[in-house]
């Protein structure tokens, strides 16, 4: 226990010591060793990032951060770059105004009113006068102002929306400036100790225009974009990344080797094309056999339903405005006068599958015996989504998930969880992603249920991995409103993460819903229910599978998986009986017998990402062999026939 005026400081090795109160983090670091200290750029107390020189009141536990702490120190790097942005902005181009700047993943940004929009020259002599802040190295300070104090400097600088900003926060909150030389913007921090920890490993990415407080009702303002890192290496392999996801911009190559389109008329939905649907139809067919074999059972369920069954369910209250709304009947507008807001029934297009699910869950009686059951559907959904937040197959309004419920009892939540898991890994595996991240998402402030009921649930979803003995990180806060989740985020090709598969345990919409089993006793008793997908939504996983293998599926998901093309007239009938053989082992063929050259005619394929390439002239026709291109080498094979096509079928097969 500390002495009076003492606190006690316990480091993350366990190790406890001894300071005065007031201390702050750089004394602390400083008395551990003097490269500590040099290295420092902010503490965590009790797991909250704080500036080094906050004045630590009481006994706490403390974590020195350096650069080596990628996540935070990223996450300040990036903060800080944003703030002298705006200073370098401010001074280039008096008047304009200054309004609010996050880091988020990858960079940051900051919005900017100002009657002009800024240019790409612009972006240059920023980052120049950015580079000169730096070098500088002036000092963040944290003070604190009265509030109408604060109201009345920014309003007297012609900063409105800082203005606003402040007059909007609540009453017991300190307004928190901080200062860097004579520049200073309303922050609540925390900062590096001086602009030099920045670095100069940053770029100014582009200008946008973004409305205020991201309502379109609001004025128009200028967002500048950066990317901020912890040394050149860092900098230089995301800029290679942005590159490489430029060439392999799924929009750009679905266009190229033509599986869908997008247009206006139909904003945020699909129009897939044969070899597209195709693709669509290899994931469909994959996971079905993947989920039959894991006893689900499948079903099929409305897509319009009454707005009773989303009021009961509690989507109607939190989705109602990511909802596609109609009225339950049409009036004849000459005989009944116009439709009257608000009048009558309403049907909504469903954005999820969960409700539906328990309503054949709900018809008869259920016994623990039948326990547990889970119910897949590949359900066609809708979310009204805003038109600036589509994203070619990325983010979509319509949808088809492959979503899954499995009712259980809470005896067999473990194994459920676990059994679940290991499908996942399984079906990654066999598309190509062995890199997997799983975050366990733990209970928010606002939720459904009792602490013991969260315990009982988090607990068992820890147990689940630790029994995988596979490694996690919790995200604290960032559960569902009604039970913990896994997040399966996998890592392409070239290094991005997505998050895909999702396991949440669900035991309040039971409940609401009124589902019930007859348990051991004869009474009745709740299932809980587990809401999980693997792949997502099939549309956004073939967007993620086209960008990370650049459109050069495997054999089994392309959608042309062989083309046989011709050199010369003469060898027609042989290509003609070679494509019917292909054919009849289900292989997904085409027959190029064009009269183009072979060049041609390999570029062209090669352009659509066709694996495997068949051509034939006049000598494969006389000896029965096969010249085989593979996409992306330079080389030929010659084989006989025969063992060319029994070669070819087995490399098609699905892994599953």
């Amino acid at each position: 226990m500390a002495a009076k005026n003492k606190i006690e400081i316990t480091f993350p090795d366990g190790a406890v010591r001894n300071y005065e109160t007031g201390v702050t983090g750089a004394l602390i670091a400083e008395s551990i060793s003097k490269s500590l200290f040099k290295k420092a750029i902010a503490v965590k107390i009790d797991g909250k990032l704080c500036d080094l020189s906050l004045p630590i009141e009481t006994s706490a536990k403390l974590e020195i951060i350096t650069k080596d702490n990628k996540e935070d120190a990223l996450e300040l790097i990036r903060h800080d770059a944003a703030h002298v942005m705006a200073q370098a902005v401010q001074e280039l181009f008096p008047g304009t105004q200054v309004t609010i700047g996050p880091s988020i993943e990858n960079g940051f940004y900051y919005d900017f009113g100002r009657k002009e929009a800024f240019s790409t020259e612009d972006l240059a002599a920023i980052e120049k006068k950015m580079r000169q802040i730096i070098e500088k190295g002036e000092e963040f300070v944290r003070e604190i102002w009265d509030r109408d104090e604060a109201i009345k400097y920014f309003e007297s600088k012609g900063e409105k929306y800082k203005a606003e900003i402040i007059k909007e926060l609540p009453e017991d909150e300190p307004v928190s400036i901080y200062r860097q030389g004579e520049w200073l913007d309303l922050c609540r921090g925390p900062h590096m100790p001086t602009t030099k920890h920045i670095g100069t490993s940053f770029r100014l990415m582009k200008v946008a225009g973004a409305y205020w407080r991201g309502n379109s009702k609001n004025e128009m303002l200028n967002r500048i974009y950066g990317t901020a890192w912890r040394n050149d290496k860092e900098l230089k392999d995301y800029l290679t990344q942005l590159e490489e996801a430029e060439k392999r911009d799924h929009r750009k190559l679905g266009r190229e080797m033509n599986l869908y389109h997008f247009q206006e008329e139909a904003q945020g939905s699909v129009f897939w094309h044969p070899k597209g649907f195709t693709i669509y139809n290899q994931l469909e067919s994959y996971i079905r056999r993947r989920l039959s074999g894991a006893g689900y059972v499948e079903v099929k369920t409305p897509q319009l339903i009454d707005n009773k069954l989303w009021e009961a369910s509690g989507h109607w209250g939190k989705f109602r405005e990511n909802m596609f709304v109609v009225p339950d009947e049409i009036p004849n507008i000459e005989e009944e006068g116009p439709v009257i807001k608000g009048e009558g029934s309403l049907m909504a297009l469903k954005p999820m599958n969960c409700p539906a699910h328990i309503q054949i869950f709900k018809q008869g009686i259920t016994s623990y015996k039948d326990l547990p059951i889970r119910m897949a559907e590949f359900g066609c959904c809708h979310r009204n989504e805003a038109h600036g937040a589509l994203h070619g197959l990325m983010r979509v309004r319509q949808m088809t998930q492959d979503d899954a419920h499995i009712f259980c009892t809470e005896e067999q939540i473990l194994a459920e969880v676990k059994d679940f898991v290991e499908l996942v890994y399984s079906v990654y595996k066999d598309f190509g992603f062995e890199d997997i991240e799983v975050k366990l998402a733990t209970r928010p402030e606002l939720r459904a249920g009792d602490d013991a009921v969260w315990d009982r649930a988090e607990q068992a979803m820890k147990d689940a991995l630790e029994k995988l003995n596979l490694e996690y990180e919790i995200a604290e806060g960032e559960g569902a409103f009604y039970g913990p989740k896994y997040e399966f985020h996998l890592k392409d090709a070239i290094g991005r993460t997505w998050q895909c598969g999702t396991c949440q345990l669900d035991f309040v919409l039971p409940e609401r819903l009124d589902a019930c089993y007859i348990g051991k006793d004869g009474n009745k008793h709740r299932p809980v229910m587990i809401h999980r997908a693997v792949l997502g939504t099939l549309e956004r996983f073939a967007g993620i599978l086209i960008e990370s293998y650049a459109g050069r599926l495997p054999l089994w998901l392309a959608p042309i998986q062989c083309v046989i093309a011709t050199i010369t007239e003469d060898s027609h009938e042989y290509a003609k009986e070679v494509y019917e053989q292909l054919k009849s082992l289900g292989i997904r063929v085409e027959l190029d017998i064009r009269n183009e050259k072979i060049n041609y005619k390999v570029r062209e394929h090669s352009v659509a990402k066709v694996p495997v390439m068949f051509v034939l002239g006049a000598r494969e026709a006389e000896q029965r062999t096969v010249a085989i291109r593979r996409l992306g080498s330079k080389e030929q094979q010659f084989i006989d026939i025969d063992k060319a096509i029994k070669s070819l079928a087995n490399e098609c097969k699905a892994p599953y």
